[in-house]
């Protein structure tokens, strides 16, 4: 079963620009991210996908292999296009954030044996909520599972939503159901193609989460459950921290 790792790579980012070529630990932040997928034992192959000829560039000078691809509205389209053109023969393929340079390659493969051992049609990561505050945070997403280990919904607001007592009060006992949906997904390489055809559904539309239109249309997601979300790189405070922590390693 041959697994693909794909990477998203746009240039421009609104809060922090040309982020995924900031160099200042010595080699672009792209690099670090490649470094993690290609050393998950659970992928075969890893590719950046990206509008940009400096970073195709950046990545071909470190060894990678980039793809260069057409404007799209998101990093699914974006690998799709990959996928379909050079991938006729990858069985699972798994949508890796290129700002999370910290990102543990345990992570990809919780992710992938989902795949290799369940029959969804996809998959994503979650991990448990630590803060009330976060709980109640719009920007934070959360994720229910049932017993399958299979999402039910995917909300801004908290969910599940407690009636009669503080969200602190169960975030405090021995074990709770918030969990916070981190942005990473693996499909089976057809569903990955039908859902890029997909209309956007009105839970879509009033959530603004690409991961409801498959949710919406029946299809299954695989959630694996880890211990803690890799950092992502956003505002120029996040790689400032993240040079630090590479230098004192």
């Amino acid at each position: 079963m041959k697994t693909v790792g794909l990477i998203p790579a746009r240039l421009e980012s609104s809060r922090l620009r040309r982020k995924l070529l900031l160099s200042e630990t010595g080699q672009p932040l792209i690099q670090h991210t490649w470094q993690v997928a290609a050393g998950c034992p659970d992928l075969d192959e890893v590719i950046v996908a990206t509008d940009s000829h400096e970073i195709a560039a950046a990545v071909e000078a470190f060894g990678g292999h980039a793809e260069l691809t057409a404007e799209h509205p998101s990093g699914t389209d974006r690998i799709a296009e990959v996928v379909r053109r050079s991938c006729p023969d990858a069985d699972i393929v798994v949508n890796i954030q290129g700002d999370e340079p910290e990102l543990e390659p345990e992570t990809i493969s919780a992710l992938v044996q989902c795949l290799k051992t369940g029959s969804s049609e996809m998959a994503t990561v979650a991990t448990p909520f630590h803060s009330a505050e976060a709980v109640r945070d719009p920007s934070c997403v959360k994720v229910v599972v049932n017993d399958r280990g299979e999402a039910m919904y995917f909300s801004r607001s908290p969910i599940p939503f407690v009636r009669d007592r503080p969200i602190e009060e169960i975030l405090n006992g021995d074990s709770h159901p918030f969990l916070l949906h981190l942005g990473m997904y693996a499909f089976r390489r057809d569903f990955l193609l039908q859902m890029t055809q997909m209309p956007r559904g009105d839970s879509e539309q009033l959530e603004c989460l690409e991961q409801l239109r498959p949710l919406q249309s029946g299809a299954r997601i695989a959630v694996a459950i880890v211990s803690e979300a890799a950092i992502g790189i956003d505002t120029p405070r996040d790689y400032a921290a993240f040079v630090e922590r590479m230098k004192s390693r």
